[in-house]
């Protein structure tokens, strides 16, 4: 192979010098030459999905604030990423999420209270993962891409032209899984979609203390796969670089790369004091570019979206928040031998004893209530 044809084969994999973006912070559309806008009815119903998506984040907040939820990684700010990740997708594909990325697993069709009981610490985690096709969120970091690179694997050997899209944030890509993941799927040419959503922070260390790539799109041309940048507070253009890269996968032609350029909020989690290392002026600087408010003022300006479609949008997603704090507030019914029930197929003698003796300091203490 010439030296010339390598060189525009390897430029062809690296991301943008800019993220791509087809709506501005301030609602205006710039239109690309390579990404096409979705219509506005897609946008419309990304916007309902923002709209829910928004509420839930700020009724699980409070949840916390209220000791219903132990704790909760909020996706505030990030919500275009969420919608867009599960979007782009057939319902014969698989999401395997983070422990941030419980809006996406509810946009995906999972009950609000059922992804929940995981952050309440409800031992069964809550969801059956094959009745919306969407992996159990993960908290460790990366492994849940090594999960879907085995489970891509599976699909193509079964000849499904099922596509997977993990996600994770700009810390994983720290970690060894990682790297490991995206050799694997690009080595095997299996249908990965590797979704980065790079919030600046890995709890309390920045970006830059994590890589002294360009970008984290970079990463992609070292595994033999494309890298994409994309504004990752604009729904729309995520809603088009992942529905290509998605596209991509499906047609057999491999992995893709995709970072999302987005801020994180809050606190990493309820449990952080992210006073510690960023200023509050940096914060509010990304107030300008909430990805709620740029697409509502393209889809005003456009006619499309009314204050009738508004309020019914307002009011769904109200529905959502009552039902999920309806069943957050609601004291789940326990059997204290489930602590021994699923730990052997056949409870053995010493595990039988431990639950006697657990048996009779519950009766006990029940006699002398």
């Amino acid at each position: 192979m010439s030296q010339s044809r390598v060189s525009a084969e390897a430029t062809a994999l690296l991301p943008r010098d800019v993220p791509v973006q087809l709506v501005t912070p301030t609602g205006d559309h710039t239109p690309d030459a390579t990404y096409a806008t979705p219509d506005d009815d897609a946008l419309t119903r990304a916007y309902a999905a923002l709209v829910a998506g928004r509420r839930i984040n700020d009724q699980c907040n409070a949840l916390v604030r209220q000791g219903r939820l132990a704790v909760y990684p909020s996706s505030n700010g990030q919500e275009a990423c969420q919608i867009a990740a599960a979007h782009v997708l057939a319902e014969t594909d698989w999401l395997f999420p983070t422990y941030r990325d419980s809006v996406s697993v509810i946009t995906r069709g999972v009950a609000a209270e059922d992804t929940m009981v995981l952050l309440r610490g409800d031992w069964h985690s809550g969801y059956d993962p094959h009745e919306r096709r969407v992996a159990p969120q993960a908290t460790p970091l990366a492994t849940q891409l090594l999960h879907a690179v085995g489970f891509a694997h599976a699909a193509k050997l079964r000849g499904e032209d099922t596509v997977v899209l993990a996600m994770c944030g700009d810390g994983a890509t720290s970690e060894g899984d990682f790297h490991e993941a995206m050799n694997f799927a690009a080595v095997f040419g299996l249908a990965v979609v590797f979704f980065i959503q790079n919030n600046e922070f890995a709890i309390s260390v920045p970006l830059s203390r994590q890589t002294a790539a360009p970008s984290l799109a970079h990463k992609a041309i070292g595994y033999g796969m494309p890298g994409q940048r994309v504004d990752g507070n604009d729904v729309a253009a995520l809603l088009s670089v992942l529905g290509e890269a998605v596209d991509r996968a499906r047609r057999g032609e491999g992995p893709s790369l995709v970072e999302a350029h987005t801020y994180r909020m809050l606190a990493h989690t309820n449990a952080d004091d992210d006073t510690r290392y960023r200023e509050h002026e940096a914060v509010q600087a990304w107030t300008e570019r909430d990805p709620l408010d740029r697409v509502r003022t393209l889809l005003r300006d456009r006619g499309t979206l009314t204050e009738e479609l508004e309020a019914e949008f307002a009011e769904a997603a109200e529905r959502t928040a009552a039902e999920l704090r309806e069943a957050m507030h609601a004291e789940p019914v326990v059997n204290p031998e489930d602590l021994f029930a699923h730990v052997f197929a056949e409870r053995p003698a010493t595990l039988d004893a431990q639950w006697h003796t657990l048996q009779d300091e519950i009766d006990r203490t029940e006699a002398d209530a």
